[in-house]
């Protein structure tokens, strides 16, 4: 068989490794690895068949210098040669990577005829230490890549939902793994061999999956939780087991089965104060106990919306103290043992995730040098919209919008269903964007950014947007960008447009079911009082009355006929009290068989309340109704609506006290009829009130 010889590169960047590969792959078969673990577990499989390893130093989960460290202790720097390809040029960098064993040390950016001739040169003078084996490691590898990549594509959908800095996940993976070292090294107890500390940090990267589930006005609510949102929120850890445990397929994997015991049980405490089960001592899985403690240290140790990051000092005297919980008592002792160096461990593998901002410097530099493939040009919008399978499925149009170019990108997906260009330079004056979505509004969306905070950063509102000819309401969730200066304006905005129009529908209906009475389908009594108080508010040198009606035959009704047929009553007195008066009046149920109504009229108020005296009263299929209505006016009685009320009141009581079946409007001598009421017997007043 005429085989090519097997290069591995190893960069967290998969731009940089389709570089790589396209100056590579014409001659030699190359497998890739996005970490130190992935790097580590494919020279396991693969250790007879890789003639090379390209190695980066600055990568997640293990840098370069630790994979070059593992090579020495397993033998295998022997045998296969490590090019070092990096950006990091201090001369401290060059000398360790040769001390551990690199054969080659090439700074970016490079020329391809160089890199080249250089490895060509390398794989020669190792070419007959490999050995070739068959095809199945190959598939076995691709697998395992596969989890790996789906693992991460997971965890940083969860991280997107819920506002993080981007670097929860790699954070919580640092310290598992730290942790779960320094306790193999103390403890035999728990069987923690590498490839067990492997699999768990791995898995650990799903123990947040799910808050998937949650409402992002919870996740990223900027204050503290009340005790509903809280109990909504400690759903995610039982929803997260419940996930997995819904596959499929892959229920026997030690990875799903690891997973699911950390995402139901990292919020389990040692003193069995935790939920979702209340769970104590070693009932807790050790993955679950160890993931527990990561956590609470990276919550503690980060910025979030609702608090700013305490120092690393601070964090463990929490943590130490019994602040945040009860911890096993040996993990406590690991923390302590490995606190100085879990902190620069932290921020060592945080400082190597490439951002945007250098994965387009580095495209720059290198593009003009090497024969991109179809995949690297990809690969590079893939970097701007890498949420953009989860858009696809849940509709979402994301996009970036740049400051100092004036520039708005937006997922692939997002372009398609808007009909617009991915990239828009000039938003404001965009002829295609205007016609979806409105200058105001995109104007007021970025100053709404501009004046967000690093403390409350999210921006959350509703706009109208017309897609395929038909407006629907979506809500824009964004965050501006800072830059090192975070006093600075914003440079960039990143955030999407979520299909809000369902949502807002059923919003609407229960705004209107709250605002109106059920029977009647008349303004409830508090929709009342806020649509009068307004009206008063602005009430000018326009006449008004506000009157309360009263059904005086009502309970007669119910003791003879039965409340059925008293609801059939109410509603056709309310819709004979409609028909009385305009469409802009306000009418009410305000309880019972009372009803309230507002109008502004001109001339005689006789006129106006006799005619609709009138109208209300009279037979209700074979049953004579009779009413009393008192009525206030405005000004003469008041100004307010709790004026007004209170006087019409008083003129219903003082027609009850004439003998029912009449109206009045208020006059001054009324103001005794409360009092006089009150020396009534019981049997009366209660008749007077139903």
């Amino acid at each position: 068989m005429n085989t090519k010889e097997k290069i591995l590169i190893a960069d967290d960047s998969e731009i940089n490794r389709a570089m790589l590969s396209d100056i590579l792959s014409p001659d030699y078969e190359v497998l890739e690895a996005s970490n130190g673990e992935e790097v580590v577990e494919c020279l396991k499989q693969h250790s007879s068949e890789i003639n090379l390893v390209i190695l980066d130093i600055v990568m997640p989960k293990a840098d370069g210098f630790e994979v070059l460290a593992v090579m020495n202790r397993n033998g295998w720097i022997n045998s296969i040669p490590v090019i070092i390809v990096s950006s990091e040029n201090a001369p401290s960098y060059i000398e360790h990577a040769y001390h551990l064993g690199a054969s080659e040390y090439i700074n970016r950016p490079f020329y391809k005829v160089a890199i080249r001739h250089r490895i060509e040169n390398t794989v020669k003078l190792h070419a007959k230490q490999k050995h070739l084996e068959n095809i199945v490691s190959e598939q076995i590898y691709e697998k395992e890549k596969s989890n790996m990549v789906m693992v991460d594509i997971l965890s940083h959908i969860v991280e997107f939902r819920n506002g993080e800095s981007g670097l929860h996940v790699l954070h919580i993976r640092t310290i598992t793994e730290v942790l779960l070292r320094q306790l193999s090294s103390v403890c035999g107890q728990y069987d923690l061999t590498p490839a067990r500390i492997a699999l768990i940090t791995n898995a650990s990267s799903l123990h947040d999956i799910g808050k998937i589930s949650i409402s992002e006005d919870i996740l990223n609510k900027p204050g503290k939780l009340d005790k509903e949102e809280f109990e909504i929120i400690k759903t995610h850890s039982a929803v997260g087991a419940q996930m997995l445990e819904g596959l499929t397929y892959y229920q026997d994997e030690e990875l799903v089965q690891v997973a699911r015991e950390i995402c139901r049980w990292h919020h389990e405490r040692y003193d069995g104060c935790g939920y979702p089960d209340g769970l104590k001592g070693e009932e807790i899985p050790v993955s679950a106990q160890v993931v527990a403690m990561a956590d609470v240290y990276d919550a503690l140790t980060t910025r979030r919306v609702y608090k700013p990051a305490y120092p690393h000092k601070r964090a463990m005297e929490m943590i130490l103290n019994g602040e945040c919980g009860a911890f096993n008592p040996l993990l406590l002792e690991c923390l302590k043992e490995v606190g100085d160096y879990l902190e620069s461990e932290v921020k060592i593998r945080s400082a190597g995730k490439i951002s945007n901002d250098s994965i387009h410097t580095l495209v720059h530099d290198t593009l003009h040098s090497i024969n991109v493939s179809d995949r690297t040009l990809d690969l590079l919008e893939q970097e701007r919209t890498k949420y953009q399978f989860y858009a696809s499925m849940t509709k979402e149009i994301q996009f970036e919008y740049n400051y100092g170019s004036d520039t708005l990108i937006l997922s692939e997906w997002g372009a398609a269903h808007a009909g617009v260009n991915e990239s828009i330079q000039h938003p404001q004056s965009d002829s295609s964007l205007l016609r979806i979505f409105s200058g105001e509004d995109f104007c007021d969306l970025r100053e709404r950014l501009q004046k967000a905070t690093p403390q409350n950063p999210i921006v959350s509102r509703r706009y109208r947007l017309t897609l395929h000819g038909e407006p629907r309401w979506y809500k824009a969730v964004a965050r501006p960008l800072w830059g090192l200066d975070e006093e600075a304006p914003p440079t960039k905005i990143i955030g999407k447009f979520v299909d809000n129009e369902e949502e807002q529908k059923t919003l609407d209906k229960l705004i209107v079911q709250a605002q109106h009475d059920d029977l009647t389908e008349l303004l409830s009594r508090n929709r009342a009082y806020e649509e009068i108080a307004l009206r008063l508010s602005d009430l000018g040198n326009t006449k008004a009355a506000l009157m309360v009606l009263d059904m005086d035959t009502f309970k007669n009704v119910n003791d003879s006929y039965g409340h059925f047929y008293g609801d059939k009553m109410l509603k056709a007195f309310a819709g004979r009290l409609k028909r009385s008066v305009r469409n802009s009046d306000i009418v009410a149920r305000i309880g019972g068989d009372e009803f309230l109504l507002y109008v502004e009229y001109k001339g005689c108020i006789q006129k106006l309340a006799d005619r609709i005296f009138y109208m209300v009263s009279g037979a209700y299929e074979g049953f004579e109704v009779l009413a009393s209505i008192g009525i206030a006016l405005a000004p003469e009685n008041g100004v307010t609506y709790e004026e007004l009320f209170i006087c019409a009141d008083q003129a219903l009581y003082a027609c009850k006290q004439a003998g029912r079946n009449q109206w009045r409007v208020y006059d001054d001598s009324m103001k005794t009829i409360l009092s006089s009421l009150s020396r009534q017997p019981e049997e009366e007043k209660e008749e007077d009130t139903v």
